[in-house]
């Protein structure tokens, strides 16, 4: 065996610092950018925070890093290339003349909330039990038992660990724990600390006290049939009239499956537009919002440091937090650019959602947007991600444009998906409620209508609205 060297001819992808910086800033939503932003404010001296951003800022700090870089050619040890300059920033294809400037700003700023200055608080499920055994007159070791078993309580308000694990896991006596659980059963909401659904009905029929023999009964052997209404198979296991099992049922109905949903975090999520869309005469004029992100600059100081040539050290130091600062203020341009050229793309293609509503949103996918705008699919779909549009029909994710298409039995054009889903919505909510409509009868329905569906995708879509099977939605009093 011997050892031979050898040489071969390839082409690989090198993915540089400086691009994948971009590629991290085109997706950040726009919470996370001006995080960024200020955390390289921070970090980096070079850069500063400017009212406006000037072009003349970055060509004054490439004639300075230009001047420095040639001074560094002249010394001795600079003969030959300097590796530093294979990274070197690309100042001309930043420079470069390029189709309309993004709008920056928006004139209705005055009418966004000022959304910092709401804050609520609100209490726990587990502060609320814990209140409850401070309250309770627990002895020392019901409330040491009590405060493990409510670590356990889930958002939903049930223990699902195994009151084993809790024991072996908290070195305490399972019996205290079964004793205590008894306790904890009577806190409020009704039916928290519960080990599975039957247990929580059955705690919050003893609360209401409701807890007949034949209403433990059925929630202790039909909970199937109550979830599917099957009224006339409960009334023939009881031996009772279905208009005496109904009103039962009803009792049952009021219960609260989840008691912990009350004290869930409220806390509202507001959303910041990326992008405002107005309709100026007959046409849409798109406008980015930049109000809330810092803007930034090279400083002056430093910029003086380097024309009044500081040791080599603080030079190469300056040099590259100077580097850092152009890349960055390159790829914050780049990424608004993006976004820019995106929704121009987007309000171009929607024209009849933004006259007309959701309704008449149009089949559209990445390549639709990425070819009209000369830019790769991946692209499309980093800078649709967690960015928001503000139109004249309401606030939306762009992602929220891009929709399959459902084929039409008239030969027409097909339908958006969203469009589809508004359909079924609409049906739905028509229904009558002693008589639902099933997914086959909703697909035939939308048939008429010229949609072509499947059963199948019906039930798809329901799930994503959130709308419950028809056996569910079955009212029958």
């Amino acid at each position: 065996m011997a050892l031979k060297q050898t040489m071969s001819l390839g082409q690989n992808l090198v993915i540089t610092p400086q691009l994948q910086q971009a590629i991290k800033l085109l997706q950040m939503s726009r919470l996370e950018l001006e995080t960024n932003v200020r955390s390289e404010l921070e970090e980096n001296p070079i850069l500063e925070e400017s009212e406006v951003l000037k072009d003349d800022d970055l060509q004054r700090a490439k004639e300075v890093a230009e001047r420095m870089e040639s001074s560094e050619s002249e010394a001795p040890e600079a003969a030959g290339q300097d590796p530093q300059k294979q990274d070197e920033f690309e100042w001309e294809s930043y420079f470069e003349a390029n189709q309309k400037a993004p709008q920056s700003g928006m004139s209705g700023s005055e009418e966004i909330m000022n959304y910092e200055n709401v804050i609520r608080a609100y209490e726990t499920l587990h502060d609320y039990l814990y209140w409850q055994v401070k309250m309770g007159g627990f002895g020392e070791h019901e409330e040491r038992a009590a405060d493990a078993l409510i670590s356990y309580v889930d958002d939903d308000g049930y223990i699902k660990t195994p009151l084993e694990q809790i024991a072996a896991e908290e070195n305490l006596p399972i019996e205290d724990l079964q004793d205590t659980l008894s306790l904890i059963h009577e806190f409020d909401p009704p039916g928290v600390g519960a080990r599975d659904l039957k247990e929580c009905m059955l705690i919050q029929a003893k609360h209401l006290e409701e807890d007949t023999t034949d209403l433990v009964f059925m929630i202790n052997n039909h909970l199937k049939d109550l979830e599917k209404k099957n009224f006339d198979g409960i009334a023939k296991a009881l031996n009772k009239d279905v208009r005496e099992v109904i009103e039962m049922c009803k009792i049952i109905y009021s219960m609260e499956p989840k008691p912990g949903r009350a004290y869930a975090p409220q806390d509202t999520h507001y959303v910041t537009p990326d992008v405002y869309v107005y309709k100026v005469g007959e046409d849409y004029s798109v406008s980015l919002n930049e109000d809330g992100l810092p803007r930034l600059k090279i400083s002056n100081f430093y910029k003086n440091l380097l024309k009044d040539g500081s040791n080599k050290k603080d030079n190469d130091y300056i040099q590259e937090k100077l580097k850092s600062a152009i890349w960055l203020i390159k790829s914050i341009h780049q990424r608004q650019r993006t976004i820019y050229k995106v929704s121009e793309s987007i309000v171009k293609h929607q024209r009849e959602f933004f006259d007309k509503g959701a309704g008449h949103l149009k089949p559209m996918i990445l390549r639709d947007i990425a070819n009209d705008i000369g830019m790769h699919e991946s692209t499309v779909s980093r800078v649709t991600t967690a960015k928001y549009m503000h139109t004249p029909q309401g606030i939306y994710e762009l992602k929220y444009f891009f929709n399959s298409g459902i084929s039409s039995t008239t030969g027409g054009e097909a339908l958006a998906s969203e469009s589809v889903k508004l359909k079924i919505k609409d049906l739905v909510g028509k229904e009558n409620p002693k008589n639902p409509l099933s997914d086959q009868k909703i697909a035939q329905m939308l048939e008429k209508d010229g949609i072509q569906i499947a059963r199948r995708t019906v039930a798809k879509y329901r799930e994503i609205l959130k709308i419950l099977p028809s056996s569910q939605r079955k009212k029958v009093y």
